[in-house]
């Protein structure tokens, strides 16, 4: 089995090995809050949309083509809100609650749809982390702490997707991506209980 993985990442293209470095600055500088980071996702979901359709991953395809457009406004909001001194926000917890079954049952819905034009098993988790994946990138370019949370959970589905899909380095990029989650809550939880109490005192 060693073997095996050690053969798929040899295996790996050029283009995946340039997709995965800059997919990691990506989250790394996210993390950070560093709008540097948006550059990054254009050029890496670039990459990607290209290689997620030669594996037959319509959804994951279409998904980083909308990262590439989302590369652009999030650069937009971020600098923005640079100007504005826009900081993170919260969103609350029963907005979640209705959020993720909506989403989870929009992702269904698509792949009942897509069934007819691709044969993949994974069409339905495709099209979940797809559609999970939309709402969660607009809630990165406005800031709202949770985004991680999402990500945590997104990021788990994908490394297995994308294992199954045989893109083995990308399913070693997205299960570090689960432990970058917890370090962009942190990050993000800090700067957000700064903002409280500055405004406490103000």
């Amino acid at each position: 089995m060693t073997d095996t993985f050690i053969q798929q990442i040899a295996a790996t293209s050029l283009a995946e090995w340039l997709a995965v470095g800059l997919a990691i600055a990506y989250v790394w500088l996210a993390a950070r809050q560093n709008s540097w980071c948006w550059l990054c996702a254009f050029l890496s979901t670039a990459i990607y949309t290209y290689l997620f359709w030669q594996v037959t991953l319509p959804f994951q395809s279409l998904l980083n083509f909308f990262y590439m457009v989302m590369a652009i406004y999030g650069f937009y909001q971020w600098k923005k809100g640079q100007q504005t001194s826009s900081g993170v926000q919260s969103w609350p917890w029963y907005w979640h609650i209705a959020i993720v079954p909506t989403l989870l049952l929009a992702g269904w819905g698509l792949a009942v749809v897509a069934a007819g034009q691709f044969n993949n098993e994974f069409l339905w988790l495709d099209a979940c982390i797809q559609v999970l994946s939309v709402v969660t990138t607009f809630m990165v370019a406005h800031k709202v702490l949770q985004n991680w949370v999402y990500w945590f959970f997104i990021n788990l589905a994908s490394a297995y997707l994308y294992a199954q899909s045989g893109l083995t380095l990308s399913a070693c990029l997205f299960t570090g991506y689960v432990g970058f989650s917890v370090y962009g809550y942190w990050q993000w939880l800090g700067q957000w209980k700064m903002q409280h109490e500055s405004h406490a005192y103000n």
